[in-house]
């Protein structure tokens, strides 16, 4: 799965990252948290930005996902991509 999975999620990424598709802020915090936990797993950091209710958002929303390992966080990511931007 390794190699195969980590192809898929950098195509999924770029689809989600160039996209116009204006997502509700709810869809968007997922987006956020499966991709953290997706490429640093439960080694939490600071989001960047300065407004610090969203910043307490963007945490919450990955913490909450310290049940999944990289690798599934990878999948869930792959398929929110599927779901809202394909």
């Amino acid at each position: 799965m390794g190699k195969e999975l980590d192809i898929e999620f950098k195509k999924a990424y770029k689809i989600a990252s160039t996209t116009k598709i204006k997502l509700p802020p709810d869809v968007m915090l997922q987006f956020y948290a499966y991709y953290k936990q997706a490429i640093k797993g439960n080694n939490y950091e600071r989001p960047s930005g300065n407004v610090q209710l969203r910043n307490a958002f963007k945490l919450n929303a990955w913490i909450q996902l310290s049940h999944l390992t990289e690798d599934e966080a990878k999948i869930k990511y792959i398929q929110l991509v599927n779901k809202h931007l394909k």
